[in-house]
């Protein structure tokens, strides 16, 4: 067990230190710009209205409103009209348009606003991502020691390593390129690139990856992949690759107002011009195709989607789960299986000793066999070394003082207490001090490791007195939401972990999950979700770090764990769990489905509305003003129920599975 108490040498060159420099600012996207300018507009333009104000003085503004707003989409849906695609965006301008023909400035205008917003909000999501890919990078170093003929040190960039290079990473370093230990020993942090969250023993022959972190052991590294082609390098293309060829997504709404919208004006022209053709007046005619166009036109279809969306997402932000759109909404209500990481989401994420026990020979108890670990561990930043002091912090012992404290990079510690020499680490290296005492220490530490702890093994002078269990804790709320998760999609979640097999499957019986696939590097992490998509299910993965960023980026859906998750995680998932409540998974994908069962209603209401103002207005004579109130009231029907997901019920009921 290694330790950081010595001061790491300084790196060979400057290390890049993240992205977050060179994040894009949201003012800094043109869309956001025109959204923020055309809010502000609206803004000022709505007090001026309700005051009563001349309509001189409000009226311009709101002019402007729709200009700023609107000319963006309005462009890109004349671009997308010449490629004969009726696009949404020229169908929103449209009706807001329509909306301020009839009278309706104010509707026409928050239509604006709302849809001008939503897709700066879209843009700058977009923009973060990309930030985070760019910034998986500077989880590599720049430079690296590069040995020459005789030992000779040469300050070169990664870029310049080429396969059969020597480099050297020394303590407290990161690995400049993927290779093979070729001489020393340490302990690696490879959680960004395997999930595990203890370092891992690297000796000779052993491979690394580049972006992980050395502990407090020197290690000569033979480069034997180009730096191009590293693990970090293959994570940024898989994460651009997935995102990049992810199925474009429309809400289904919009599917339905494509055919919807294309009749509805086929429709308008016919029924102005047939009855001129055959000698109708002009003006009544006009009248007609105008109540008609008003009564049809999509304003309560459209609504009849997005207040529910909106409410729900709203709902889940205030309950801790950000939804980055109304198209991840409605996506969550339609997975049928979910693929979960463990450590830091099924898992807290941190080493806790879960066995203390005390051999029977030296009589030692378990607070004195913890005192005396912990005080050996107690100079150590090792991740085991803080958790044998955090457990001894939480009985409430006292440790008395260490001295000739020293560490062996995956052997352990070895300090004098009392007078007294105490030696913690691993029972493999431990056990050749005393062979005759080894074989009691052995077998209690095979066992623990057969239950997938780390085993710790506790020797004073010479004897081995007790070994401790350390083990990644599982959440209180993860067999619970395992349990909900099953009885959503009606089968049980699969366990997708790069952590060593016996944990994993340990921490899965612990969970509830009989599917295990454990050792997994990111890309196989992809290619098992894909395995999953390509038998015709929708995925849904659940992850924190980098390592997980391609599996989310890949799947129907990915939601990342904010609390620990890395910043590329947190950008390419879909949704963030921002107070790390696993448990609140599967109440979003629960109000995600009562959001879908909604928008059906709204639909019908719609649907309802609609048809029977057509037929009035076909069959007979329906009055403008009428057709307009109709239009109007069933626009504010949809909306109103829509708004019923906003209240805290809503997500109670979710929780609750009613």
């Amino acid at each position: 067990m290694s330790s950081t108490l010595t001061r790491p040498a300084a790196p060979a060159g400057p290390v890049r230190t993240g992205g977050s420099g060179r994040r894009t600012r949201i003012l800094a996207l043109p869309e956001a710009r025109w959204a923020a300018a055309a809010l502000l507009l609206f803004l000022a333009a709505l007090p001026l209205q309700l005051l009563g104000a001349p309509w001189w003085a409000w009226g311009p503004l709101y002019a402007l409103t729709y200009i700023a707003g609107g000319w963006e989409p309005g462009r890109e849906g004349l671009k997308a009209l010449r490629e004969k695609t009726l696009d949404v965006d020229l169908l929103m301008v449209v009706a807001a348009l329509g909306a301020a023909a009839i009278g309706q400035v104010l509707d026409g205008a928050l239509l604006i606003v709302i849809f001008a917003t939503s897709g700066a909000l879209e843009a700058f999501a977009t923009a973060r991502t990309a930030d985070s890919v760019r910034g998986l990078l500077d989880l590599a170093p720049a430079r690296a020691t590069r040995l020459g003929a005789g030992g000779a040190e040469e300050a070169v960039t990664t870029e310049e390593l080429r396969i059969g290079d020597v480099i050297l990473v020394r303590p407290g370093e990161r690995v400049g390129a993927d290779g093979r230990v070729l001489d020393g020993a340490s302990e690696v942090d490879q959680a960004t690139i395997t999930g595990e969250p203890l370092p891992v023993t690297k000796e000779l022959g052993d491979e690394v990856f580049a972006g992980t972190l050395n502990g407090t052991g020197a290690l000569r590294v033979t480069v034997e992949r180009d730096p191009s082609d590293s693990v970090i390098a293959r994570i940024v293309a898989m994460v651009e690759e997935a995102s990049g060829t992810k199925a474009p997504t429309q809400l289904f709404i919009e599917k339905v107002e494509q055919r919807y919208s294309i009749g509805m004006v086929a429709a308008t022209v016919a029924l102005f011009a047939v009855p001129l053709a055959f000698g109708a007046a002009l003006q009544p005619t006009l009248l007609r195709a105008m109540t008609f166009m008003i009564v049809a036109s999509p304003c309560a279809v459209v609504l009849a989607t997005m207040p529910p969306l909106l409410s729900a997402i709203a709902n889940a932000g205030r309950h801790g789960v950000l939804i980055k759109s109304a198209v991840v909404m409605e996506r969550l209500g339609q997975i049928d299986a979910v693929a979960l990481d463990k450590t830091g989401t099924l898992t807290e994420g941190t080493p806790r000793v879960t066995d203390i026990r005390p051999l029977p020979a030296p009589g030692l108890t378990e607070d004195a066999l913890l005192t005396l670990a912990a005080t050996a561990e107690h100079p150590s930043e090792h991740p085991l070394a803080r958790a044998v002091t955090e457990a001894a912090r939480t009985r409430g012992l006292a440790l008395p003082p260490v001295a000739d404290f020293t560490s062996a990079p995956g052997a352990g510690v070895t300090a004098t207490v009392d007078g007294r020499t105490v030696a913690v680490g691993s029972p493999a290296r431990l056990l050749d001090v005393r062979p005759g005492a080894a074989e009691p220490a052995a077998g209690l530490a095979a066992r623990l490791e057969e239950a997938g702890r780390t085993a710790v093994l506790v020797v004073l002078d010479g004897t081995p007195v007790g070994v401790l269990g350390i083990a990644d804790r599982l959440r209180p709320d993860a067999r619970s939401t395992v349990a909900r998760l099953t009885g959503l999609t009606g089968r049980t979640p699969v366990l997708v972990t790069g952590d060593n097999p016996r944990a994993a499957a340990r921490l899965g019986a612990e969970a509830g999950i009989e599917d295990v696939r454990a050792g997994l590097l990111p890309q196989e992490k992809v290619h098992t979700v894909r395995g999953m998509e390509c038998v015709g299910h929708k995925v849904l993965v659940v992850g924190d770090g980098v390592n997980d960023a391609p599996a989310l980026a890949a799947a129907h859906t990915g939601i990342a764990m904010g609390r620990a998750g890395s910043d590329l995680a947190l950008e390419t998932a879909d949704a963030v769990v921002v107070r790390d409540e696993l448990a609140t998974v599967p109440t979003a994908v629960a109000l995600s489905r009562r959001c879908r069962r909604l928008v059906v209603q709204n639909l019908v209401i719609a649907a309802v509305f609609i048809t029977g103002l057509v037929v009035w207005d076909l069959a007979g004579t329906l009055p403008l003003p009428l057709g307009v109130a109709g239009h109007e009231g069933s626009t504010v029907i949809v909306g109103l129920n829509g708004l019923r997901l906003l209240r805290d019920a809503a997500w109670t009921r979710a929780e609750s599975g009613r």
